[in-house]
Formats: C-alpha cells, structure tokens, sequence
C-alpha cells in the first residue's frame, strides 16, 4: 500500500463510520423507539397562494422532520371543502397542493387556515384578494412593462452620465467611483435585510439563514477566483472589467427585486402607480451612473455602453416573469444572497482600483465624501419607493 493510498483510506475511515451510525440509526427502529410516546414534529410552510374565480389554490411544503396529514382545511373561520394532491399525508420536504372552491371577494382579506390530524393550526392571510395573472401575451406584457420601467429604463437614464463623468478631473474623478462604492453599499445592505426576510418565509428544512450565508460567500469567492486576472490587469481592461462586474452585481440584485414586485403585483399587493415609477426611476438611475464611473476616461463604445445596460437592467424583466409566474420564498433568497456576494465584490474592486492609483492612499476627503453621498443619494431616492 503506497503512503497516499494510506493517507485517503485514514481520510475516508471516519466518513464511512459515520454513514455506518447514520444507516443503523434509521434502519434499525432506534428512533421510533427513542420517540415513543413523543407528540410529532409537524412545520407546515405556505409556499404560494393564488387565486382563480371561486378558487384558491395553496401550496404547501412539510420542513419538519416528520410526516404531516392535512385533515381540514378553514377559510374566513368556516371549514371548507377542499382537495389535497397528491395525498393528504406530505412526507419530510414534500409538497402538497390544496385546491379549495371558494368564493373569494375582490379586494377583500380572506384567511386561510390548515389543520393537521393532530390538530395543529398553520395560517394565511390573504391581504388583498385579486386574481393570480395567468400566462399570456397580456401577462408577459404587463410584467414585461413593469419589468422595463423599474430597472431597464432608470439604468439606460443613469449610463447618460458618461460624457459628464469623462471630464472630471482625478479628484472628482475618485469622487465618482466612491460614489458608485456608497451606492453599491446600500444596495448590497438592503439586499441582505431583503434576503433574511425573505429567509424567513422558508421552509425550515432549508435553512433560510444558511441559504443567505452560503449564496452570498458562495458568490464573492466564486467571482473572487473568476475574475482575478483581469482585476489585476493594468490600464482599461481591469477598468472594464470592474465596470462589468459592477452591471453584474446590480444585475443579480435587481433580479430579486423583480422576483418580489412580480409576486407582490400578482397577488395585487402592489399598486405600481406613476409616483412609484418615478420613485424607481430615480433610486435605479443612479445605478447607471456606478456602471459607467470606471470607465469614463476610456474611450467606450455606445455598443458596449448597451450592454452593460442591459446586464444591469435587463434582469428586473426575468424576475417579474418568475415572480408572477411561480415565485418561491428559497429561490427569492438564493437570488438575493447572489446579488449581495456579487455586489460585496465588486466594492472590493473598486477599493482595489482607487488603491492601485493612489499608491495606497484610498481615504481623501473626495472618496471618503463620495462614499456618504452615494449612501444619502439612495437613501433620498429610496423615501420615494414604497
């Protein structure tokens, strides 16, 4: 046996130990022993709701460690008929389907509420009833519409900076990109407290905090190792490369924002009215001018001007399309989580670039005052957006 034989057998040993314990404890009746006489652990979580005339459909997933049976089903304090698929009894990570014919008001609250065998009670509330949107050219034009109004149009609005910015000095120049560093701090800041919201509506099998935790240091290191020759290229190419990871972030952050306008405008949560598309436009917008701040002493096409655009603000269009379609609390919080491990790395880039050019003397008044103007140009654009 050769040493590195050795060495991999005395590394796996404890591995196969452990799924030796693991197969004797659940093969052998151990834990319905050591169970004996205990009540069930039972986590229903509501996934999605949604709505067709006289019709609510829920979907429900069991993020307990045990079996759950749905037994009765409760709308507005009144039991109510109902079918379960694909069986009333929804295993560990399984899914169950409730379609409940009800007569569901416009407008109105509705509470649902569903009762398991042993008689524990898992509520839903329905602020404002109104029916789901259905697949369709309508559907993808409302979602593409609104898609295009909240992140397309404000980022193409914000990437006019360009010439203004290509005839600054150097001073007003780190200014700029501290500016774009504070802009892309609130964002990363809002992402995360949008992400453990969201975390919050997870199943508990899937550990939402570790989902937020594991995509956002997931995300950072991956582009991290991807994008470390070009980051330490000289010149323009680490420039562009910077501004591309910069669209990329906002991208992935402006994704998740999509998921929850399009979930929330579904269930007619959202009343997207002109003060809130112009409050959008203004906190997006400035999202532009951080996409075009590294390269704007270069010299750039309009085509590669159009795509970094798009890559910021075309993502808002996919995520209302998901979230009206078929929005889930997991994937919102991975999307999220992504968008703050992207944008964490793209601050680090830009700290890197400014440091670079400065032969380490990053922190002047002109970038340290660019920082707390990026952080109060979104919080002033944000008071806008309900």
């Amino acid at each position: 046996m050769t040493p590195r034989t050795r060495t991999w057998i005395l590394g796996l040993l404890p591995l196969g130990l452990l799924v030796a314990l693991a197969v004797v404890v659940t093969q052998t009746g151990l834990l319905d022993f050591l169970r004996r006489g205990v009540p069930p652990v039972e986590v229903l979580t509501f996934d999605r709701v949604t709505l067709a005339p006289n019709a609510i459909t829920v979907e429900m997933v069991n993020g307990g460690p045990d079996p759950v049976t749905i037994a009765q089903v409760m709308v507005d304090e009144a039991y109510w008929a109902h079918t379960v698929r694909p069986a009333p009894r929804v295993g560990r990570l399984q899914r169950a389907v409730i379609e409940i014919p009800y007569p569901w008001v416009q407008g109105e609250a509705h509470e649902v509420k569903v009762l398991t065998s042993t008689g524990l009670t898992f509520a839903h509330t329905i602020e404002v009833a109104a029916e789901t949107p259905r697949p369709g050219l309508r559907f993808f034009a409302v979602f593409t519409a609104i898609g295009l109004y909240v992140g397309v149009i404000p980022v193409a609005v914000g990437l006019l900076w360009f010439p203004f910015l290509k005839n600054l000095e150097q001073r007003w120049m780190h200014f700029a990109i501290a500016l774009t560093a504070g802009l892309l701090v609130f964002l990363g800041a809002d992402a995360l407290h949008e992400a453990f919201e969201s975390a919050a509506a997870v199943a508990g099998a899937f550990q939402g905090t570790a989902v937020v935790v594991l995509g956002a240091l997931g995300t950072l290191l991956g582009l991290q190792v991807v994008s470390r020759r070009r980051l330490g290229a000289d010149g323009v190419e680490a420039r562009r490369a910077v501004a591309f990871l910069i669209a990329l972030g906002i991208g992935l952050h402006n994704l998740g924002e999509g998921l929850a306008i399009g979930a929330a405008y579904a269930l007619g949560e959202a009343t997207l009215g002109a003060f809130l598309i112009v409050g959008f436009m203004l906190h997006n917008a400035t999202e532009g001018l951080g996409i075009v701040a590294p390269v704007a002493r270069d010299k750039v096409s309009v085509r590669m001007l159009a795509g970094l655009g798009a890559l910021a603000g075309a993502p808002t269009v996919l995520g209302t399309w998901i979230g009206g379609l078929a929005y889930s609390p997991l994937y919102a919080t991975l999307f999220l989580s992504i968008g703050v491990g992207a944008i964490a790395q793209v601050v680090i880039a830009l700290y890197r670039m400014v440091a670079k050019e400065t032969s380490g003397a990053v922190w002047t008044p002109y970038t340290a005052g660019g920082v707390v103007a990026g952080l109060l140009v979104m919080y002033g654009t944000g008071l806008m957006v309900a």
